[in-house]
Parts: C-alpha cells; sequence; structure tokens
C-alpha cells in the first residue's frame, strides 16, 4: 500500500515535471518566434533604410547630373559669348578695312 502511493506521488511528480518541461519548451518556443519575428523587422527596417539610402544616393547623383548639365550649358553659353565677341571683331575689321580702302581710292 504504501509502495503504491510512492509510485503514485512519484508518478505526480514525474507528470509535474513533464507538464514543466513541456511548458518551458513552449516558452523557448515562443521566444525563439520573437526572436524571428524582432529580425525579420530589423530586416525590414534595413530593407527600409537602404532603399533610403539608395534613394538619397539616386536623388544626389541626378543632382549632380543636373549640375554637370547647367555648367555645359554655361560653357556653352561662354563659348557663343566668345564666337558673338570675335565675329563683331571680324565685322569691325571688315567694317575698316572697306571703309579705309573707298578713302585711299578716292585720293
Amino acid at each position: 500500500m504504501i509502495e503504491v502511493k510512492i509510485g503514485t506521488r512519484d508518478v505526480e511528480r514525474e507528470r509535474e515535471r513533464e507538464r514543466e518541461r513541456e511548458r518551458e519548451r513552449e516558452e523557448r518556443e515562443r521566444e525563439r518566434e520573437r526572436e524571428r519575428e524582432r529580425e525579420r523587422e530589423r530586416e525590414r527596417g534595413r530593407g527600409r533604410e537602404r532603399e533610403s539610402v539608395r534613394a538619397r544616393e539616386r536623388e544626389r547623383e541626378r543632382e549632380r547630373e543636373r549640375e554637370r548639365e547647367r555648367e555645359r550649358e554655361r560653357e556653352r553659353e561662354r563659348e557663343r559669348e566668345r564666337e558673338r565677341e570675335r565675329e563683331r571683331e571680324r565685322e569691325s575689321e571688315r567694317e575698316t578695312r572697306t571703309h579705309i580702302h573707298p578713302f585711299f581710292s578716292r585720293r
């Protein structure tokens, strides 16, 4: 009779230990799942961060390209201005020559 009770208590203690191990296993699994979820969140965050970094880099590159284009346009404008200046000088020389020439021919 006593052995049965001890045996019953042993069975109860064993069942209790098994339930405790099961709770611990479930808790570890929930913790692993929470950790996986946090990792997914970090990855999504890094993905958004990487995307925003790439977007900012693309925007900076577009701005640099616009600046290069403005600089090329300014250079073309300076070249056109130099060409107009050369043309004015040539025109002035032609006028001078045409004015000088009749003067000499009248003498």
